[in-house]
């Protein structure tokens, strides 16, 4: 029984218990791509916890039984499961495989034993092609040292069960014991710059473009909406910027490196509103964003960030990459069960591994 496998030692049979974004990462960290290295925590780990802890039946019944109307019920019983989830136990053969492979990760980046990590929720029913679970279960940014990857750990697993998370499966008719939880441990990357890239015009499904999305600091204040980011239109071809809108980016999200955690810090500087790339970066991200969309075969929604203590030219990494949903929808028929979706998203990660024996 496998509880933690890195991302590139997982094999390609090993990516259902990685969850999307883990199986994702593990994908292109085996195809040489610029991953920053990391491990999972499998869903074997998340389901002894669970059959360890006693607390399946208990978790699924309360869970099935709720009035998801009915939202203070709802909010209600979304509490009692995740207080459950963050106070018990875990199996000690889980602890012991989970601080084995963070010390491990630690030697792998030429730390001591307190490397930052990020610590990310990989559900095995996010990125499928007819659901979106993006942003609806937890991740956590420099977590520094073995107890408190365990315990952000947990809060992965406990933010399985928010009210959201909850409602949105019930009304998407997935069955509570049909999703278990991967955690994604990964070194922390220094963003000097970060956002997304999509390998089609989200606008009008236009192929032959890709869009950026860049801020300053880390990528959580473009995720989640905090800054309105400069914005990239780009030829996929000829590789040519044809629109470019640079915005007062008023705030990062930056590493605290002495309390050991991440800072909202107020840009008040020229800084504020000059581009967060150069043009030149602007095609690295391009480049790469072509290379991940022919790995996969398809249109790719894709988190990136420059890392601020590596050189020029060897500072783009890659966080993650997800099928585009939106316009694929709208081509192609959803398909209508997890199983079916995960296999779906198996097949296209292993595709090209395959390719290439």
């Amino acid at each position: 029984m496998k509880y933690t496998l890195f991302f590139k030692e997982a094999l390609p049979e090993e990516y259902y218990l990685l969850g999307g974004k883990g199986a994702s990462l593990a994908s292109m960290s085996a195809a040489d791509l610029p991953v920053p290295v990391g491990f999972c925590i499998t869903t074997h780990a998340y389901a002894d916890f669970l059959q360890g802890s006693a607390l399946a039946e208990a978790i699924y019944e309360k869970v099935n039984g709720i009035d998801c109307a009915n939202v203070a019920e709802l909010d209600k019983v979304s509490e009692e499961v995740r207080g459950l989830l963050l106070v018990s136990p875990l199996p000690s053969e889980v602890e012991h495989s989970i601080k084995a492979s963070y010390h491990q990760l630690c030697a792998l980046a030429g730390a001591t034993n307190d490397l930052p990590v990020a610590v990310r929720s990989s559900a095995t029913a996010e990125d499928l092609p007819d659901a979106s679970f993006a942003g609806q279960q937890d991740t956590y940014l420099w977590v520094v040292g073995e107890e408190e990857v365990i315990e952000h750990v947990r809060r992965c697993w406990a933010s399985l069960y928010t009210s959201r998370a909850i409602n949105y499966r019930r009304n998407q008719q997935i069955k509570e014991d049909e999703v278990l939880m991967s955690v994604v441990i990964q070194k922390m990357v220094n963003a000097r710059t970060a956002g997304v890239a999509m390998t089609l015009n989200p606008t009008n499904g236009d192929r032959s473009k890709i869009v950026i999305d860049a801020s300053w600091g880390l990528g959580e204040a473009v995720v989640s909406g905090e800054v309105t980011p400069d914005n990239f239109l780009v030829d996929k071809v000829m590789m040519e910027i044809l629109e470019s809108n640079i915005q007062n980016k008023h705030i990062e999200h930056v590493p605290d490196k002495i309390n050991r955690r991440v800072l909202t810090r107020e840009i008040v500087d020229e800084r504020a509103t000059q581009s967060s790339l150069s043009e030149e970066e602007v095609k690295i991200v391009c480049r790469m964003a072509k290379i991940i969309e022919k790995h996969y075969r398809c249109p790719q929604d894709i988190e990136w960030a420059i890392d601020a203590d590596l050189p020029a030219g060897q500072n783009f990494t890659l966080l993650q990459s997800r099928p585009e949903t939106v316009w694929s929808q709208k081509k192609a028929p959803a398909a209508s069960s997890i199983k079916t979706g995960m296999e779906g998203i198996l097949n296209t990660l292993m595709n090209p591994l395959a390719s290439k024996k």
